[in-house]
């Protein structure tokens, strides 16, 4: 723990662009065009954001080549997860080898469960989706910490071969390491940036269910069936699909609107292996 706690203090501050985007998040103007404005600061978010866009997984008719089309197809909130992600992805610079991934697959990890949760929450409520499409996409960032963490004490291939055994879980490998899992880092990471409280709030309990606070229960729930079957080591395989669906009847979810969701996000998934 203190582990984790001294280098979440050594953490530089965020920077300006960082700062702006979480104003504007918090501010009751929404416009797409000062939106804009605070992302074109970063190319690297411009970049990062038309991939996303021109990612299968949000099937959109025609290429995107703007940032200002981008945001109007994906939407203000799940601009900034990726603005934010991206900013946090550069401060967390790390060698992710602990998970058998670079920092592009780990980009594609996280597009998958905000694109999962997107559809599925869709098919739930509009405010829903909005309240979820930025944890959804930030919630694992803590494992750029553990990743390191690992790298730093030699423990990177036997991390890997752990969690790629499949006996237990990604998240209680995470615990055994360094005694939190990358949600309850990403969390603590959030608290240390002062960041808002209702994303916080989203993240810390996706992996002690039962601690998440009443308004937040059904949120912390579906981050959770979405993180698990998209897990990192082997995202949308059937045995972790099998095991989203178990969480989620013991969730009392939707088990229709997340099987639809699925259906409709490996249907994307198929067209891109096809492109």
């Amino acid at each position: 723990m203190s582990i984790i706690a001294n280098k979440i203090d050594a953490l530089p501050p965020l920077p300006a662009t960082v700062i702006e985007l979480e104003n504007f998040r918090k501010s009751l103007n929404k416009d797409p065009e000062v939106l804009l404005s605070i992302v074109e600061k970063d190319p690297l978010t411009i970049s990062t954001l038309l991939k996303v866009a021109n990612s299968a997984m949000f099937a959109f008719r025609s290429k995107v080549e703007t940032p200002g089309r981008a945001i109007n197809l994906l939407g203000v909130n799940f601009t900034i997860s990726i603005a934010l992600g991206s900013s946090m992805q550069t401060i967390l610079k790390s060698d992710l080898r602990a998970y058998g991934i670079d920092i592009n697959q780990f980009m594609r990890y996280s597009n998958l469960i905000a694109a999962l949760v997107g559809i599925w929450t869709g098919l739930i409520s509009k405010e829903l989706r909005e309240e979820l499409s930025i944890p959804a996409f930030l919630q694992d960032i803590g494992k750029l910490i553990i990743a390191e963490i690992a790298a730093s004490y030699g423990k990177t291939d036997a991390f890997y071969k752990l969690i790629s055994s499949n006996q237990i879980s990604v998240e209680e490998v995470e615990k055994r390491m360094v005694g939190l899992s990358s949600s309850q880092i990403t969390a603590n990471i959030f608290k240390h940036w002062k960041l808002s409280e209702n994303l916080i709030d989203a993240i810390e309990f996706v992996d002690e269910i039962e601690k998440a606070k009443p308004d937040f229960l059904q949120k912390a729930q579906i981050l959770k069936v979405a993180k698990t079957a998209c897990t990192i080591t082997d995202p949308l395989s059937e045995r972790n699909i099998a095991r989203a669906f178990e969480l989620a009847r013991e969730f009392n979810l939707d088990i229709t609107k997340l099987e639809a969701a699925l259906d409709k996000l490996q249907e994307r998934l198929l067209d891109e292996k096809e492109e």
